[in-house]
């Protein structure tokens, strides 16, 4: 089995957009057969972040690199995860 596939999920909380998103990776991760690890991290506990995302969540970082801001898209993260 491989390592698993790191992603962080920066979001905050009552984020309707940033469930369907964990939702999706979960559900996708489950379908696939690829272990994840799977971090959340909600940008209000911190200025410095809050500054950098905004309004701008789900944002969605896979192995460290940009994938995603506000919707994941299903088809792509079934790609990355074939590679």
């Amino acid at each position: 089995m491989s390592d698993p596939i790191t992603i962080t999920v920066y979001s905050r909380e009552n984020c309707h957009l940033c469930a369907e998103a964990k939702e999706t990776i979960q559900r996708v991760s489950e379908e696939t057969g690829t272990p994840i690890e799977l971090s959340e991290i909600d940008v209000d506990t911190d200025e410095a972040l809050r500054e950098r995302y905004g309004e701008r969540v789900p944002y969605v970082m896979i192995e460290g690199r940009p994938a995603y801001k506000y919707r994941v898209d299903e088809a792509d993260l079934r790609d990355r995860f074939d590679r």
